[in-house]
């Protein structure tokens, strides 16, 4: 492990195609932004394309010859989902890597387009569903990763399988850290599949601790309130450069073997440079992530690595 490791010691990723969603803003445009200079072929998979256009046009000012793409993708709506693999597998035969970034904190009592909870249905679903489509794709690129977003709220939550949808009630807070265990279970439980099927592609969960970033908007894609921003300083948030150190690190540091969790250092996992967190282990339930395996196949009607 090497200490306070930042953008510097990012090995080059020359002639590595990156697919980042939610890559417009906060964590994930960092994240596009750290590919592009070191020379990778970058995917922004986002939902605004207006927006994106305004973000890509910067990125390209900033690294001349960059390579960006902007592909439309609502994670709501399985079927953007899958309009967009379809058009990424007609434009390409492979894939290094998956940052499986976007997500929606706190949001009012929403539902997708498929009747799903709106925190479930987009942070774990909506990737759930994408990462199965775009296998194909990543088992034809050697050694390539998926990198899954969670947070440090994951600690306490649980998967209420009786009431995923809210219809019993509906907390925000306990909704969102319910969507962002699934998000690690997910990364766990993928990675042992990967393996157990002799795929070279490995699966990690990374986490980005407070980070300043547009989540905190409670789901409305605008900019963070004044009064927001005042109570993020107050509980002492770092920045998005910061926050998206771990998910760098676990989609390129070379000797990660897959399975790891990767945060910040500092006291509680809430700033600071990446390392591997092993304290997560006492979170995981192979049992309760099998379960949600199952109980999103037949949600999305997506089935892989049965």
């Amino acid at each position: 492990m090497m200490n306070n490791w930042t953008t510097d010691q990012m090995p080059s990723q020359q002639g590595k195609r990156v697919v980042i969603t939610g890559a417009s803003s906060g964590i994930g445009y960092e994240t596009a932004r750290a590919f592009a200079d070191k020379g990778a072929e970058v995917v922004m998979a986002i939902r605004n394309i207006e927006k994106g256009e305004e973000v890509a046009r910067q990125l390209k000012k900033e690294f001349p010859g960059a390579g960006i793409k902007l592909m439309k993708l609502d994670l709501s709506d399985l079927a953007s989902v899958r309009k967009f693999a379809q058009e990424y597998r007609q434009s390409y035969d492979s894939l290094d890597l998956l940052i499986n970034n976007a997500g929606v904190m706190t949001p009012p009592f929403q539902q997708t387009k498929d009747g799903f909870e709106l925190q479930f249905g987009s942070n774990h679903l909506g990737h759930f569903a994408l990462t199965g489509l775009l296998l194909p794709a990543l088992n034809n690129a050697p050694s390539s990763r998926v990198v899954t977003l969670s947070s440090t709220v994951m600690n306490g939550a649980r998967i209420q399988f009786d009431n995923l949808d809210g219809g019993k009630g509906y907390k925000r807070v306990k909704f969102y850290g319910q969507s962002k265990l699934a998000n690690f279970l997910f990364a766990m439980e993928l990675n042992a599949r990967l393996k157990a099927s002799g795929s070279s592609a490995i699966s990690l969960g990374s986490h980005p601790g407070r980070a300043n970033t547009n989540l905190f908007s409670l789901g409305s894609g605008k900019q963070t309130s004044l009064p927001m921003k005042i109570v993020m300083k107050l509980i002492g948030t770092q920045s998005a450069a910061m926050g998206a150190l771990p998910s760098l690190y676990a989609a390129t540091f070379p000797i990660l073997k897959g399975g790891e969790y990767i945060g910040p250092d500092g006291k509680g996992g809430n700033k600071g440079y990446p390392k591997v967190d092993k304290s997560v282990l006492k979170v995981y339930d192979p049992q309760v992530a099998k379960r949600l395996w199952d109980v999103s196949e037949t949600l999305t009607g997506i089935s892989y690595l049965s």
